[in-house]
């Protein structure tokens, strides 16, 4: 016969909120705050909408991650929560126990949840959670801050956005409606006009483009840009130039570039296949006011101008990442390649050269800077045609880079046939050969190898299952 454990506090408290409604609801105004998340979840779940409403009011906490429970609220449990909320506003003398200041709709604390809810049933309960980073933009003073996330795409249903966005143009002045991030994929540009005409466009802090844009949109869609001014992150993808006039072209161009002068939070910027800035990054880079700290571009060919431009760009002097994977190297001279990594290398952590078309002549430019980047955590060199020795020299000057601990390398040439097909046996004593000479170097450190793209099918294939692991018994 087996003996059951006695039903936790946590058990009899949720027991009596769930099953015995307003007697129960009462008793919030007393009832330990580290109880508080774990019966919020079980009201949450099982869809119990007074008691939920009930906790929202009396809720001890001045963040309440709500979008960390569900990617998208239920209806009734939104409601329930915005239910609870108007009760809360439209009192004139805040509750005693009242601290909520922010509610979380985006993707985001699931490490509250996690934390109190099993802290909440052994009866310890963690560090207190501290609220959301404030809204940026100086509003009238409210009681109450809504954090959203938007992802708006033709495809994607947006019922859950507009009743919040009529919900809290209701009870403006009471609340502000902040929206951090902006996904936009395959949408119309007159619905992202009325999408924007419904938010605060200085709230966002990042931007991620994902459409097939013509130059002339991305020039119709800079003017909101422009009016993003806490703008910390910017991603563009896709961005194509049809045949046009030289002139007309300028002038969507001068409309985009233009919006820069007033970014002044902007430390991130991500370029995929940037054709349209070809031999004109200057004209972004220049309008910069502040230094950056992610620079990523990739998928395209740079004339030598911009690379010369890059080296020598003041903005980029703090550089922490840098992405140019799929820049095509190939026939540029290496002393800007160079001379950038001289620049960023004191403060560089991620250094991505994937595909960049890299031979051994490349690698030698920039062995001796490379072993200065002493903050480097990651550098990822896979899919360029280095040589056994090349891939030697590398894990030799990197060997004293103490914070590197993630490294990528390509499988090296001797490894592949006349035919371009992998040599399975050749890779695996090649393999051997670098596993003993990362023991000589005397580091522990684990490196990945990848194998260039198949001549028949394309695929590459990372032998991430089985690292060249150095198995040095006396780690520093």
């Amino acid at each position: 016969m087996s003996i059951q454990n006695p039903p936790s506090l946590l058990d009899l408290a949720a027991e009596s909120l769930l099953r015995h409604g307003v007697l129960a609801i009462a008793g919030l105004e007393h009832l330990p705050a580290e109880l508080f998340p774990p019966l919020f979840m079980e009201a949450f779940f099982g869809k119990h909408t007074a008691p939920l409403q009930a906790m929202v009011q009396a809720w001890p906490f001045a963040y309440l991650p709500l979008g960390g429970l569900t990617q998208l609220p239920h209806g009734r449990t939104l409601q329930a929560t915005l239910d609870g909320l108007d009760v809360l506003l439209a009192q004139k003398v805040r509750p005693r126990r009242w601290k909520l200041q922010a509610l979380d709709l985006r993707n985001t604390g699931q490490n509250f949840w996690s934390l109190w809810s099993g802290a909440g049933a052994r009866g310890c309960p963690p560090t207190r959670p501290a609220a959301v980073e404030s809204c940026r933009v100086k509003q009238p003073v409210a009681s109450l801050e809504v954090l959203i996330d938007l992802c708006i795409s033709d495809k994607i249903q947006d019922q859950f956005f507009t009743y919040l966005v009529g919900w809290a143009k209701q009870r403006e002045g009471s609340l502000h409606l902040c929206c951090r991030t902006l996904q936009l994929f395959a949408v119309t540009m007159e619905k992202i006009k009325n999408v924007l005409a419904l938010v605060h466009r200085d709230c966002i802090q990042a931007v991620d483009v994902n459409c097939t844009w013509s130059l002339s949109t991305l020039g119709t869609f800079a003017p909101y840009l422009g009016q993003m001014t806490n703008l910390q992150r910017l991603s563009l993808s896709r961005i194509y130039m049809p045949d046009s006039e030289e002139e007309e072209e300028e002038q969507h161009l001068s409309q985009f570039t233009s919006q820069f002068f007033r970014l002044k939070h902007l430390r991130k910027l991500y370029l995929e296949s940037p054709y349209f800035l070809m031999g004109r990054l200057d004209q972004v880079l220049r309008c910069l006011q502040t230094p950056l700290e992610t620079l990523s571009i990739t998928d395209c060919v740079f004339p030598e101008s911009d690379l010369i431009y890059l080296s020598q760009c003041p903005n980029l002097s703090q550089l922490k990442d840098l992405d140019l994977s799929g820049v095509n190297f190939t026939g540029l001279s290496l002393e800007p390649l160079r001379a950038l990594l001289e620049k960023v290398a004191p403060t560089l952590q991620d250094l991505d050269l994937i595909f960049c078309g890299l031979v051994d002549s490349h690698v030698e430019a920039i062995l001796p800077v490379l072993s200065r980047c002493h903050q480097l955590r990651v550098f990822s060199i896979s899919g360029n045609l280095l040589s056994v020795a090349a891939v030697q020299k590398l894990l030799r000057h990197t060997a004293g880079l103490r914070n590197l601990s993630l490294e990528l390398y390509p499988a090296p040439l001797e490894t592949y046939s006349s035919e371009g097909a992998l040599e399975l046996g050749t890779f695996a004593r090649i393999r051997a050969e670098l596993m003993a000479f990362l023991k000589d170097l005397g580091q522990p450190r684990i490196i990945w190898l990848s194998t260039s793209p198949c001549p028949h099918c394309g695929n590459k294939k990372f032998y991430d299952t089985e690292p060249v692991l150095c198995p040095c018994e006396n780690p520093a």
